[in-house]
């Protein structure tokens, strides 16, 4: 299953690694929901789940988990290998 980013919360500053919360769908069955960054880092590492951010020309652009040297794991969107700021450009909640 992949669902597909349509929306971030930000808290504490304005970079990735402050994004706390994060609303989605999946197309596949419709189902929408929202889920906090670590739920979604789990899902990603620990059963295989793929999340992705569409642009405004529907290009896909994958969500990938970042390990940071310190402090906890975000998420951060990679376009053909490049680190991209996608999931920066979504709405806010």
């Amino acid at each position: 299953m992949a669902i597909r980013i349509t929306a971030i919360r930000l808290s504490g500053g304005t970079q990735h690694e402050h994004i706390t919360h994060l609303w989605w769908t999946n197309p596949g069955t419709g189902e929408t929901g929202d889920s906090t960054r670590a739920a979604i880092v789990s899902w990603i590492e620990n059963d295989g789940g793929k999340a992705y951010v569409e642009d405004n020309t529907g290009h896909r652009v994958n969500v990938l988990v970042v390990t940071p040297n310190y402090g906890a794991k975000y998420l951060r969107t990679y376009a053909d290998g490049v680190a991209t700021n996608n999931l920066l450009s979504l709405p806010r909640k």
